[in-house]
């Protein structure tokens, strides 16, 4: 979903091992591992839209809960500096590897060391969980311009997913270029200042001034979980989370991950991972130069790869996605279907299933054409291929459980308020109530089976 005023959204280690991915693990092979959380990289901080002046590229970044970083980022990289992001794996286990990534910077970018925690309060990390992360043996890794680079095994052990959040502490040696980052996270991490130096054994967060909303350089966790299936939540900003709760895991992913973990018992581990991006469209429609592309992320046709079939453990696909295809691309129904079309070849190809979601309700919007009568009449088109067609898998009906009967075209009123902020909402993202109706409307006895 785009953003705009109502906010849809120097010490190197010895050696640096070469960014590569690894093919075998002393923990285990490589089909042994699952995806257990996933931040979609979206583009170079500090691409964004400016809270002072709506759809104006600016550091505040998507959502009113991104705090400025220009003290922890003067020159808008990182210098000598040390990062604690802040994630929710959603299951328990006691080995991870964590994939870094610079897919949008310029330059190579040297971790000096890197390590993985239990948080415990803040950015302070659990006494005795902080471990030392190794790429190919070596402890530090520098990745090139375009790269990722996934970890070795690291032994953390996670006992309840509900309520345990690792805490990934990254030091920046040297300069970074442009940062690779996904803007609006929803939950605190914790930043040094520049050239404040290598901090990340530290267990305290004294050298951790600074908080931001986003993630930076971390794209991917994963888990030594065999059996476990992995449910990808494909979207964009309402599955990215605006106007859920910061730090609640209110996103209607996690409430779908709730769901699943009061079912586990008798039923395969399913864990769900949320690859979405505020901004973000299923086509390349009404992408041109001077564009927010950066925030607005690859299109889900050229992300589909990475943020869902490569996924390991990925089953099923969760795909919300179209109304910034309508709102903010000026694409017509037609168009946005052929997406869904090719996204759905593409899913059958590698043995996955996917499960359509029909597009909640927009009318009344002030932005983009979001808000116009022959917007909904598309977006009532597009309902009707996700619910009739038979393309899909199965339906998750969105709109039935978001839409005012009393008022068609428009959000229940509700679900049309900004509950982490107060105040009215844009008509567009439904809140949290309207999160937790969203994923209620998910068929679990049908999910479940479609995981096998």
């Amino acid at each position: 979903m785009r953003v705009v005023a109502a906010f849809a959204f120097l010490i190197l280690a010895p050696v640096a091992a070469v960014a590569q991915e690894p093919t075998t693990s002393a923990a285990g092979p490589p089909a042994s591992w699952t995806a257990a959380w996933a931040g979609s990289a979206q583009g170079a901080y500090p691409a964004g839209y400016s809270v002072a002046q709506p759809g104006t590229p600016g550091p505040a970044g998507p959502g009113n809960q991104a705090p400025l970083l220009t003290d922890a980022f003067p020159d808008n990289q990182a210098r000598n500096q040390s990062l604690r992001m802040i994630v929710r794996p959603g299951f328990e286990a006691t080995s991870w590897r964590i994939r870094l990534t610079n897919e949008f910077g310029t330059r190579p970018v040297t971790f000096g060391h890197a390590s993985a925690g239990l948080q415990a309060t803040g950015g302070t990390v659990q006494a005795g969980t902080n471990r030392a992360l190794t790429f190919s043996g070596r402890p530090s890794v520098t990745v090139a311009a375009g790269r990722t680079v996934l970890s070795d095994a690291v032994r953390v052990r996670v006992t309840d997913a509900a309520a345990q959040r690792l805490a990934v502490s990254l030091h920046v040696a040297g300069a970074s270029g442009p940062m690779t980052w996904h803007a609006a996270a929803f939950t605190t991490s914790y930043l040094s200042g520049q050239n404040a130096g290598d901090h990340t054994a530290d267990t305290g967060d004294t050298a951790f001034p600074y908080s931001t909303t986003s993630w930076f350089f971390v794209s991917e966790v994963q888990a030594q979980h065999p059996g476990t299936a992995t449910v990808v939540a494909f979207g964009d900003s309402i599955t990215d989370g605006f106007f859920s709760t910061l730090n609640g895991d209110d996103r209607w992913p996690d409430v779908l991950q709730r769901r699943l973990d009061s079912r586990r018992a008798g039923h395969r581990p399913i864990t769900v991972v949320t690859e979405a991006i505020g901004g973000n469209m299923v086509t390349r429609i009404g992408r041109t130069p001077g564009g927010c592309t950066p925030c607005d992320g690859p299109p889900a046709l050229d992300r589909l790869d990475r943020d869902v079939l490569d996924r390991p453990g990925a089953r099923v696909v969760i795909l919300l996605e179209g109304i910034n295809d309508l709102g903010g691309g000026g694409a017509t129904a037609d168009q946005v279907i052929a997406g869904y079309r090719e996204i759905i070849q593409r899913v059958h190809a590698r043995g996955l299933k996917i499960i359509g979601a029909t597009l909640t309700p927009s009318a009344g919007t002030a932005f983009g054409l979001y808000g116009t009568p022959e917007t909904d009449r598309e977006r009532q088109k597009i309902n009707a291929f996700i619910r009739t067609s038979g393309a899909f898998d199965g339906v998750a009906d969105f709109a039935a459980v978001t839409e005012d009967p009393a008022n068609p075209g428009h959000l229940l009123p509700a679900y049309d308020t900004n509950s982490s902020a107060g105040g009215p909402g844009d008509h567009l993202h439904p809140n949290r109530a309207g999160f937790l109706a969203m994923a209620g409307a998910i068929d679990l006895p049908q999910l479940e089976r479609l995981a096998r």
